[in-house]
């Protein structure tokens, strides 16, 4: 792939929806660790704004690459494979994720990424789909049980049900046999929801979430998994049993803290324990990862505009 070009949006400095441009940039070379994915779908992610504007540059002390190429997650198919890499070979379908990776990110026809951030797609799940996985899929599952240690028979409420990382929880928890309380976003998150097998599911809008809580669990919760903040979020944790537990990914305003009920924050660390993980879940039976709106490489700008508007599940870059 040497001195070959490619697509992409990059940035030349961090800042507003205006420093995205589309650009033609050389194919990021592969290390011994790593792997070259050429690009069918890119996630974009409610993070990917901040990533714009230098947040988690500032958060964990990188220096930026510019121009850098933006997008934390996508799904492709293997073109290269590094010296040490075993685990994957040319033509395999892959995913991955790509945090400020100073060879740049999945918004691009070529991404290079370490091979212990992917993993290869489930059968039963397209590439498109897969696109949008890495970071909500991990984030979904790290919650649940690296965080939570959810276990069958307990109950969960989910808040944030119908958004990115809700929906793919609310599967993963039903896959570990729990029963799920999901609190959704509208009376279209209401029905999507259903569809992916929560035991009850609410409007967050328009429904009382401590009383569906009390009446879903009437002993209290076992557990809660916070995708978002808010009032619905502090009903949550006051539904929550003594000895409960409630987990929200950082980033996600922390709720207050109440006696007798551990609230734990955590990143989601992508590692092959948990995509092996991940994928076994999803490999257990058909699966939906929703993709609400997707966009040409070159409208990310207007992809990353279109994160404050309603949607269910994930905005998705269509690459090739």
């Amino acid at each position: 792939m040497k001195n070959q070009t490619m697509r992409a949006v990059a940035i030349d400095e961090f800042g507003g929806i205006d420093k995205m441009k589309p650009r033609q940039l050389p194919v990021p070379e592969v290390a011994g660790d790593e792997i070259l994915l050429r690009v069918d779908t890119a996630g974009v992610g409610v993070w990917d704004p901040f990533e714009r504007e230098g947040g988690f540059a500032k958060d964990f002390g990188m220096r930026a690459n510019f121009p850098l190429v933006l997008g934390s997650d996508g799904a492709g198919t293997v073109e290269q494979v590094g010296a040490r890499v075993h685990n994957f070979k040319h033509g395999d379908r892959a995913y991955g994720v790509n945090f400020m990776n100073p060879k740049g990110g999945f918004y691009a026809e070529y991404a290079v990424i370490k091979a212990d951030n992917a993993a290869k797609v489930p059968r039963g799940l397209s590439t498109r789909d897969a696109g949008v996985l890495a970071v909500d899929g991990v984030t979904a599952l790290d919650g649940l049980d690296k965080t939570l240690h959810l276990k069958a028979g307990e109950s969960i409420l989910i808040l944030g049900a119908s958004g990115g990382v809700g929906h793919l929880a609310v599967q993963l928890a039903k896959r570990m046999k729990a029963r799920v309380l999901a609190v959704a976003s509208g009376q279209d998150g209401v029905e999507f929801v259903k569809r992916l097998g929560a035991d009850k599911v609410i409007d967050g809008h328009r429904e009382d979430v401590l009383k569906a809580a009390r009446e879903f669990a009437p002993k209290g919760l076992d557990a809660v998994l916070l995708t978002a903040g808010g009032k619905a979020a502090e009903q949550a944790i006051a539904a929550l049993r003594e000895g409960g537990r409630a987990a929200h990914p950082n980033g996600v305003e922390a709720p207050p803290v109440h006696d007798g009920v551990k609230i734990a924050s955590y990143n989601a660390e992508p590692d092959p324990q948990t995509f092996a993980k991940l994928n076994e879940l999803i490999a257990g039976g058909p699966f939906e990862v929703h993709i609400a709106r997707t966009f040409k490489l070159e409208d990310a700008a207007k992809a990353q505009q279109a994160l404050a508007d309603h949607y269910l599940g994930k905005l998705a870059l269509v690459v090739s």
